[in-house]
């Protein structure tokens, strides 16, 4: 059978852009419930090589023995039905798996993840098979094979460059990832129909037609006020029935901002950074908050410092905007919110600050650029003399294997280094750019009585660090990302639990 070279070629490029746009909103689908962490990306990006390695192979095999274009056009069809499925499919599937992730071990989450990617294997296999079936059809004179298929395949390139940037610059921010998975398996519907004819584009109008289905809630459970998916992550607000607002990303195993309508106070570790501004010799008149999230740290310096200025560096300009809405973050005084990434900021700023906060880990790693020498020397150049740089380092349980290279590489740019274990999966790494002051018991009643149980709790267990690490991490190597995954993965083997403990300040 003969089939023009155009229809093929857009088939070809019509299966390059589905391969990388399934690949794309398959990340954001499983984000909600799994994370994006490096683990989870490697898993994810592995299962989709081998996918496509299996289907060239296959592809290759069949194309052998039925050189049919219908065949082709079939193979193509049933990928963009199974691609239309996958989200109805997926989000029942991983509520169940899953359960409560606040209640679920490390294990039993990474564990579901592996179950979980199956769902997009069996369509990253089905397009595999597109390139090499094209080039058999395509090719009339073996003169020529080597123009077919390099033409073919950068056509194929060209198509998973377009899946790569759409999907993640503009369908899911704007649209959602059902609606992208959706016009993605259209997308692929039409790209048979040049082979089928009518067929296949009756079921692409169908499929089209699906984009108007509501998506619903991706995890809904009592109290959701808001859910969304920005250029970053997935974003969560729920209300719990004791009034209490919790802003989650991703999986959601980490609460990172909390609202409460009658108390700045958590218990949680934003208030550990409220027991440091009497480590200063003097009053606190500025902060920088890498991390600002939606505001819960800012809020509570707001009432117990109010004349501190403070500038709050976020990341993702959608966190920001849901700090406004939902966690009264417009009403905080003196805060500048500042939509950037954390580094590229202090290296822009002129200010100088008192006391620099780091709270800017992506759950569960610290970005490895906020954790080298490079980075602590710019954050003590924006230190006022006698300041302070107060890191939130995330730990579990009898490995303290990230906090020592943390800490290890802060000794290297400043004079003194303390450790401050204020919560179970939380360190607090305290840098001084002068010798540590002593530590005395008037520490107690400097800074607002309320907060005089974190102050106890600091003047009892800070301690400092002192050795320096013989590799300091750098922006050439700095293995957080190996260090966080053996963490993680060793505890889980453990059977280590999520539960939570809290700080005195505690409502």
């Amino acid at each position: 059978m003969t089939v023009s070279r155009r229809a093929l070629a857009a088939l070809v490029f019509g299966a390059g852009v589905g391969s990388l746009a399934t690949e794309i909103a398959a990340s954001r689908l499983l984000a909600p419930y799994f994370g994006s962490s490096t683990i989870v990306w490697a898993n994810l990006i592995g299962i989709v090589l081998a996918g496509l390695a299996l289907g060239y192979w296959l592809g290759g095999r069949i194309a052998d023995r039925r050189p049919e274009p219908r065949l082709l056009g079939l193979i193509v069809l049933a990928a963009a039905i199974w691609v239309a499925l996958t989200p109805f499919l997926a989000r029942p599937f991983l509520d169940a798996a899953v359960g409560n992730l606040d209640d679920a071990s490390a294990g039993a989450v990474i564990g579901s993840f592996f179950t979980v990617l199956l769902l997009f294997a069996p369509a990253v296999v089905l397009l595999g098979m597109v390139s090499p079936f094209a080039i058999r059809l395509g090719i009339s004179d073996i003169a020529t094979a080597g123009a077919v298929a390099g033409r073919f395949y950068a056509l194929s390139t060209a198509g998973s460059l377009l899946g790569t940037f759409i999907p993640a610059l503009v369908a899911i921010p704007l649209a959602g990832t059902q609606r992208t998975l959706l016009a993605t398996s259209a997308l692929l519907a039409l790209s048979a129909s040049f082979l089928l004819g009518r067929s296949a584009l009756v079921l692409a109008a169908a499929l089209a037609a699906l984009v108007a289905v509501p998506p619903g809630a991706v995890k809904a459970e009592p109290g959701l006020l808001h859910e969304e998916d920005s250029l970053y992550q997935f974003i969560q607000v729920v209300e719990k029935p004791d009034g209490r607002r919790l802003l989650r990303l991703n999986e959601g195993v980490a609460v990172h901002s909390v609202w409460r309508p009658d108390t700045v106070l958590t218990g949680g570790v934003w208030d550990a950074f409220l027991a440091l501004p009497p480590l200063l010799d003097r009053p606190l008149r500025s902060v920088a908050i890498l991390g600002n999230a939606a505001g819960t740290t800012a809020r509570a310096l707001g009432v117990f410092y109010p004349r501190a200025r403070v500038d709050g560096v976020e990341l993702d300009p959608a966190v920001s905007r849901v700090g406004r809405e939902w966690f009264g973050m417009d009403d905080i005084p003196n805060l500048d919110v500042h939509d950037a990434d954390a580094r590229p900021f202090l290296r822009r700023t002129d200010e100088r600050y008192d006391l620099i906060v780091v709270d800017a880990y992506h759950q569960p790693y610290v970005p490895f650029y906020l954790a080298t020498r490079e980075f602590f020397r710019l954050a003590r150049e924006r230190l006022e003399p006698g300041g302070v740089l107060a890191l939130n380092v995330a730990t579990v349980p009898g490995d303290e294997r990230l906090l020592k290279g943390i800490a290890g590489t802060l000794t290297h740019e400043f004079e003194s280094v303390s450790v401050w274990p204020a919560l179970r999966f939380n360190r607090i790494l305290v840098a001084f750019d002068e010798p540590k002051p002593v530590l005395s018991t008037e520490l107690l009643d400097a800074g607002p009585p309320a907060l005089r149980p974190l102050r106890e709790l600091l003047l009892r267990e800070l301690r400092p660090y002192g050795r320096k690490a013989k590799r300091p991490w750098t922006d050439d190597r700095a293995p957080v990302e190996w260090v966080t995954d053996r963490m993680i993965v060793e505890y889980a083997a453990r059977g280590g639990e999520l539960d939570e403990d809290f700080l005195p300040t505690a409502p």
